[in-house]
């Protein structure tokens, strides 16, 4: 049975441009702190094999402190581990890939073309590929196909599944049908996939191990898997410091305060948090986000409140009827619902005076 740790994206050395700067840094010494959990993790489970499929850094800018961190968690594994540049940290003649000090136990793949690493003491041949730009047309698997042996055959490629068009290694079912791989740890979307499965090879992509903005929400980790008679198990292990949540709270009839107060029992003070009020309120009645922002300020790390409350059904009564005013209100309210927060005050004061001019007054209601 061969054990296995695939993480990816950990996009080290991140700017975290929407935090305070003294938040930014906390935020990028956090993701230093989190390769020593990582590195916890591989040796309680005993891992045989290490592979970051890609964008290990967020740049070719690496901070000393982040590769003498790295250099020390490698180090202090028994694992063998396995580097595959992406599209942020591509192999070039100035990336720290090359002019960093790296552990004897850590394999750069370097080249574009797929390259095969044997380990006959764990019976495994681990195939990978670096990105060398910034971006990569053709497919890291195109033409690809593991060699017939008796070996397990690990792949440790950055690359997208999401479209044949992507301009990031785009990566079809074909490829990996055909790469003749028991397991295929992919690199490149931030969300984790679970386990995936086409002709004969598992794949998966883990996501980030640490969210760095509102479109990375939720949990985030790596996955610790286990390769045995062909069979494939992941487990999702968390690792993140901090999650960043976007949860959408109704306050239609209720006091935004108290809709607030009763998330923050099941809040963990460390998250990163994002607000978004919604359901109906009465005209004049604007939840107050300044004083409701100051409110949850407290309670968690970072926090911010959106205002995506709609105007009460009063508004749009006769929303259904057959007349230029049914037509005039379903329209608005298709606006208005897909309108952008700082939109809609604007949006709602054009309904209250379209309708005043189809009613024939002077004044809106």
């Amino acid at each position: 049975m061969l054990t296995f740790l695939h993480g990816a994206d950990f996009h080290l050395d991140s700017p975290f441009r929407a935090l305070s700067p003294e938040q930014a840094a906390q935020r990028r010494q956090e993701q230093r702190q989190l390769l020593y959990r990582m590195a916890d993790l591989a040796q309680d489970a005993e891992v045989d094999l290490l592979l970051l499929a890609g964008d290990l850094f967020d740049s070719q800018r690496v901070r000393p402190e982040t590769l003498e961190i790295l250099y020390d968690v490698f180090d202090s594994l028994d694992s063998v581990v396995f580097l595959a540049p992406g599209n942020h940290d591509p192999y070039t003649d100035r990336s720290p890939y090359r002019t960093a000090q790296w552990p004897d136990n850590v394999h750069i793949f370097s080249q574009e073309a797929p390259e095969r690493v044997a380990l006959p003491a764990l019976d495994v041949a681990v195939y990978g590929s670096a990105f060398t730009t910034a971006h990569r047309l053709g497919s890291p698997l195109e033409n690809f196909q593991a060699e017939e042996d008796d070996f397990i055959k690990v792949g440790c490629f950055h690359g997208d599944p999401s479209s044949p068009n992507s301009r990031y290694g785009p990566v079809s079912y074909e490829d990996i049908a055909g790469s003749g791989l028991d397991y295929l740890a992919l690199g490149h979307i931030h969300s984790a996939s679970g386990l995936k499965r086409v002709g004969n090879s598992f794949y998966a992509w883990p996501g980030c191990p640490e969210g760095r903005s509102f479109d990375e929400t939720g949990d985030k980790g790596v996955y610790l898997g286990q390769i045995e008679d062909g069979r494939v198990s992941l487990d999702f292990v968390p690792l993140a410091q901090r999650r960043y949540l976007a949860p959408k709270l109704d306050i239609t009839g209720k006091d935004p305060r108290q809709v607030l107060e009763a998330y923050f029992s099941q809040a963990d003070p460390k998250d990163i948090v994002r607000f978004i009020l919604t359901g109906e309120r009465e005209e004049g009645n604007e939840p107050d986000l300044q004083a409701l922002t100051a409110l949850a300020a407290s309670h968690f790390y970072s926090v911010q409140l959106y205002d995506n409350t709609i105007l009460s059904p009063a508004l749009w009564a006769r929303m259904e009827e057959d007349s230029l005013t049914g037509l005039f209100l379903q329209s608005m309210y298709q606006r208005l619902t897909q309108a952008p927060p700082a939109q809609r005050p604007l949006l709602e004061r054009a309904v209250r005076f379209g309708l005043a001019a189809l009613e024939g007054r002077e004044e809106p209601r």
